[in-house]
């Protein structure tokens, strides 16, 4: 491995981006270096509160018996508590009973599967499209107007977006529609993510996501971080110094200033996901040019001033790829 490390770095590659490659912190190349060896043997005495094994085939005994094999440790430890008895607590048992493959589901619904996450790639615009719905401050107390908000995952634009009185999965189609005639795209193979929240997962939406031959995507279910694109962007928005601090005085004012928000967003906003361009340019494919001309700014600027640029000027990259969700490392390098 350290072999390998040394080709790579010989040709100019850093370290830190060969550690990520392997899927290894670049503390343990270094630690390599220095010792070739891991001397890490773990602890070499067992904890002074381990339980015996006596205490251990008890537990299992116990937890099999006719008495308590249909009550949960939960149930269990409490019972032998009124009998004046106690072995282990809880997790004592849940813990022996797993080690012993002792625990298994037996209700009457089915057991929990976990469910994997919607991992989707994008190489260029209209490819995977991210959709949320936030809050906007109303002047009446408990109500709000909501934001229907879509962004191109590959370049971060903001494609479509609507601001409603109600939160509804009409909306939502309406919208999906109108954004693919602005955009003037055949949303047919487009990805559409969200996450599970009721307007996302409505029959007025599907039904228009199934008739336009679109495949929908959803978040699982309680992970706030399954939709990311859309988070961020509406950080960003209420993050920015020109978010109001008081409720829209009405609709027209909450839709008059998103449409300034989105108009800033696309056209003005140097996005630092996608080489610090605008959605817009890298949307049309205009950021091509303007990355290389940035590099040409560099290299003129080394070329003037070597001894101020003791490594290689900057490249100013353009990420081709995007990913929603990419798996772990784990989960790619098996």
């Amino acid at each position: 491995m350290l072999a390998l490390i040394d080709e790579v770095l010989a040709k100019g590659v850093r370290l830190n981006k060969a550690c990520d490659v392997i899927g290894l912190p670049v503390r343990t190349i270094q630690r390599w270096r220095n010792q070739l060896d891991d001397r890490r043997n773990g602890p070499k005495t067992s904890p002074p509160n381990r339980l015996s094994d006596a205490e251990r085939k008890r537990i299992v005994a116990i937890a099999t018996s006719p008495e308590f094999r249909d009550l949960s440790p939960k149930q269990i430890v409490p019972l032998l508590a009124d009998q004046g008895t106690y072995t282990a607590s809880e997790s004592s048992y849940y813990r022996v009973l797993r080690e012993e493959c002792l625990l298994h589901h037996r209700e009457v619904t089915a057991a929990p599967t976990p469910r994997p996450r919607a991992t989707h790639t994008a190489t260029g615009p209209n490819q995977v499209w991210s959709w949320d719905i936030t809050y906007l401050l109303n002047p009446v107390r408990g109500r709000f107007y909501y934001l229907y908000m879509i962004i191109d995952v590959w370049s971060r634009k903001i494609v479509g977006w609507e601001v409603h009185e109600e939160e509804r999965s009409e909306n939502a189609s309406a919208l999906f529609r109108r954004t693919c005639e602005t955009n003037g795209i055949d949303p047919r193979g487009l990805v559409f993510h969200s996450d599970n929240g009721s307007p996302m997962k409505g029959s007025t939406l599907l039904a228009t996501l199934q008739a336009l031959g679109v495949v929908p995507s959803f978040s699982r279910p309680r992970v706030s971080d399954d939709n990311p694109y859309s988070e961020a962007l509406f950080r960003t928005m209420k993050y920015r110094p020109g978010y109001p601090s008081k409720p829209f005085p009405d609709l027209a004012a909450a839709r008059g200033w998103v449409a300034g928000f989105v108009a800033w967003y696309n056209h003005e906003h140097l996005h630092s996901g996608i080489g610090f361009v605008t959605p817009a340019d890298r949307h049309a494919g205009r950021d091509v040019a303007v990355l290389e001309n940035r590099r040409k700014v560099y290299a003129k600027a080394a070329k003037r001033h070597p001894e101020r640029w003791p490594k290689a000027p900057r490249q100013w990259e353009r990420p081709d790829i995007v990913h929603l969700n990419p798996p772990s490392r784990e989960a790619a390098q098996a």
